[in-house]
Order: C-alpha cells, then structure tokens, then sequence
C-alpha cells in the first residue's frame, strides 16, 4: 500500500484537514509531513484484504509464524536508527529512550517466536467418563489495534507480535501525530517477509474508526489510550459483540516506607516521573512518603528534579524532550495550576516556559489532597504529586484511594515484606519493588478498574483473541 506522503510543507501551512494529516516536531512546533487521509472505501477495501490476507495467514504452522516474528526482530534492528529518529521528530523522546523502545520491540519479537509455539500447541485431555479431549488455539481473525503516541513502536509491536503468533491479522490505527512513525513500520514488517496486506495501518478519522469496529470482519479490538477513548470505544465494540483489551491510563503511587532507602527511593523516582517525558502510562506520578522520611525525601527529590534539563531530543546532553502536543502540555499546566487553586504547592518547575517546542519543566507538587488533579486525575507529563502518610499502612490506603489501578511501586529495605504487601494489598495491575520499569516481554502487562482489561506479554497476550475450541469423542 502507497504511503501516499504528500510534499513536505513549510511552516505557514495548518495542522490536520477533513482529508490530510499533518504531523510536528514537537521541539519546534514545525511541521514535517502531510499525509493523504483514507476514504470510507478505501478502508473497507483495507478491512477485506487484511482478512483475505488472514486466511492464508492462519494456515501456517506455529513454527513458521515464529519464523516470521523472527525476521521482524531482525528488520526492526535493521532499520533501527531511521526508526529512532522519526519517532523522535514526530513526538519528542530523547534518541536513547527510543534505541531502547526498539530493542524491547526487538525482545518481544524474540521471547515469542521461542515460546509462542509452545504457549499455542494443542491440549489433550482425558474427559470425566472416559474419551478423548482436545483443545486448540485458533485464531479469530482481524483484530484492529488503536494505539497512542507515547511509544510510536511498542505500543504497536506489543499487540501485532502476539496476535501475528496466534495466527490473525493485524488493523492498525495509529495517533495522528505520529502516522510517519506507523507507516515505517509497516514498511519494517514488509521487509522481514511478512505476507501482503496482514498487517495494514489506517490513515482513518475516529467516525471511520467507528465503521471499522463495526465491520463483521473485525473479530476484536484493542485499545491503548485514556480512560475516555476506553469507554467510548469498549462500548461501541461491546454493542457489536467484539471482544477487546483496554490498556487506559493510571495513577500510579510510589510508596516511600519506613525502611526505605531515601536515596535509591529518589534516584528511581525521579527516573519513574520523568522517563519519555513523563508521558507514560504506567509512569510513577503519586509519591507516597511516609511522616519518618518525608523531609528528607522531599528535599533529595526536589534538589533531583531541579537539575533536570530539558531541549533538543537529540541532544545527548538533556534529560528531557518536549511534549508531544502543544494541547497536552496546555491540559497539564491547567491540571497544575487547578491542584494550586485548590492548596497544592509547587516545590519546583510549574511554568511555561518560552520560546520555540512545547516543553514543559520537571515539577514538584506538594500538599496534595483530594479534590486535585495531582491527586484524582493523570497528570501525563513530567509532573509529580507529593503525599504525606502517616505511617506504611496509611501509605497503602492512599495508594489505593485511586479509581486507576495500572502499575504501582514500594521502596523498602525489606524485600521480602515488600513482596507480601504487593502480592496482598497493592490493587493494581503491575508492582515494581526498589525500582522502576516499563514492560517485560516474559511478564503480564495491564491492569484493574479504570485502567482497564485483559493482559498483554508473558504469554498472556497471545491468548486474548484466540478461539479456545474444544474437541471431544465422548466414549459410549
């Protein structure tokens, strides 16, 4: 399929028409490229090749399609620097963070080509009175991925690899401001040998995306995006009997215990807050101090925060690009300056600053109850609210006073104990103890409440569009 770019405009041109899309390098506020929006038939068309494409796709063995997946580990490494940079001109992340987005792309690739096949295979089972069961893994068919910007690659290789595993074929609808970024990957996947048309990108509007949803060729939907988009798009989807995973936004408290180690405890904080931006979803973004050691975390993490650079993402020297959007960076600083009208204090960073590119300092916000932002909402930028708890116990309650539930993090000395209180009390999706992480290719990812459903990796995401059909010869 023609990418169908159409010629790099100059800055005086406006942003997205009803028939175009325009992407903008963030740290200038310039614009890159136009890109030659779909119509309603030629996304239809889109629709039917990729199931015609499934058809054939589906009747592979599962050895072979993990030799595909393999191949797009190697294509991803091959075009890695290309990839790299236009993910960083479309949206703003520094150029080591998106090396380090294509390589956990790269590990995904390479966890499941080894074991999806075994995670697939068939089951046998003897049944109560005797006979022979079987249970087999089939594939439902075309599964639509939309997906956000805040990792242009992962977001979509997370879901297109488990799903390419199980034998479907992939619809992908990506964020506007990074359809560059989309497009590449497709052409990644094409040059790994990938079948024509069973991975498809479409450059669509969200009235179109709407048909597609509808579209009875459309087995399932997954989104990644806020908890809004999640209900809209899960309630369309369940009115047409589509089964989806939704992977929505979050909240995420870092606990600070007793026993902690303030250093280690800032150090990862810090990281936890501002890693792409801050723009994140399972980011650390509520930090939950215990009275013992509030003081001298709050100094530490404020001192930390305060030496943060930001500018250029290409520049090695900096620690953090600009937002994505000029809108984001404008909801974020509403969010703070609401949570200050309301008692919250700025500790450090809190104002816009000037000049080209939609960056946003790194900020510290204390006094931070309910009835704020900092402490009810997202905060999707490098923003981070400051509780104080009484003791541990306080500080697991204020946790989870969060409609949200994705990820989480504890710092203690006492590992073991850290373990148990995550394993017993920590509602949330994902835990991380001393430290701060994003995804694993060997471990779930997802979470609970408004933060959605279903899980992706660790073999858990192969089976979320998977028919789990049962075979029986009863005996007589």
């Amino acid at each position: 399929m023609s990418t169908e770019i159409l010629d790099k405009p100059n800055a005086t041109q406006n942003a997205s028409s009803s028939d175009t899309i325009q992407t903008i390098n963030p740290a200038t506020g310039k614009p890159l490229n136009s890109y030659k929006m779909m119509t309603d038939l030629e996304a239809s068309d889109a629709v039917t090749a990729t199931h015609e494409a499934f058809l054939k796709w589906k009747t592979l063995s599962l050895e072979k399609r993990a030799d595909f997946i393999k191949k797009i580990g190697e294509s991803l490494t091959k075009h890695k620097d290309r990839l790299v940079k236009l993910m960083t001109e479309e949206m703003g992340k520094l150029i080591s963070q998106g090396e380090q987005e294509v390589d956990l792309c790269v590990a995904i690739c390479e966890y499941t080509a080894t074991n999806g096949p075994e995670e697939l295979k068939d089951e046998e089972r003897t049944l109560p009175q005797g006979g022979k069961g079987l249970i087999t893994y089939s594939p439902l068919g075309v599964i639509y991925g939309i997906q956000p910007w805040n990792f242009p690659t992962y977001q979509v290789m997370r879901y297109t690899i488990a799903n390419l595993m199980a034998g479907n074929g992939i619809l992908l609808k990506h964020a506007e401001n990074v359809t560059g970024s989309a497009l590449l990957i497709e052409k990644i996947l094409k040059d790994a040998g990938l079948p024509e048309n069973i991975f498809t990108v479409l450059r669509i509007s969200h009235d179109q995306s709407d048909n597609i949803i509808e579209n009875d060729l459309v087995r399932g939907v997954t989104l990644t995006g806020s908890g809004a988009a999640g209900k809209v798009v899960g309630e369309k989807a369940g009115k047409a009997l589509k089964k989806t995973v939704l992977e929505l936004g979050s909240n995420d408290a870092y606990l600070v215990l007793d026993d902690a180690d303030v250093d280690i405890a800032v150090e990862w904080s810090i990281k936890g807050r501002t890693y792409n931006n801050g723009e994140t979803c399972v980011a650390a973004k509520r930090f939950v101090v215990t009275e013992k050691v509030y003081d001298e975390f709050k100094e530490k993490f404020v001192a930390g925060m305060k030496e943060l650079k930001f500018g250029d993402p290409k520049d090695d020297s900096v620690d953090m690009g600009p937002m994505a959007r000029k809108d984001l960076r404008k909801t974020l600083h509403d969010q703070v300056e609401e949570s200050v009208a309301n008692g919250a204090e700025i500790l450090c960073g809190g104002e816009l600053p000037k000049g080209d590119g939609y960056f946003y300092p790194a900020t510290i916000l204390g006094n931070v109850e309910p009835g704020q932002p900092a402490y009810d909402d997202e905060l999707f930028g490098s923003v981070a609210s400051l509780i104080k708890a009484k003791d541990n116990e306080d500080a697991m309650r204020i946790a989870n006073d969060s409609r949200f539930g994705l990820g989480g993090g504890i710092f203690s000395k006492d590992e073991d104990a850290a373990f148990e209180l995550a394993k017993n009390h920590f509602d949330t999706g994902m835990v991380f103890i001393n430290s701060f992480g994003l995804a694993q290719p060997n471990m779930p990812f997802g979470g609970v409440k408004a933060s959605g459903y279903g899980r992706e990796h660790g073999g858990f995401g192969i089976k979320e569009f998977v028919n789990e059909k049962a075979i029986m010869k009863l005996s007589s």
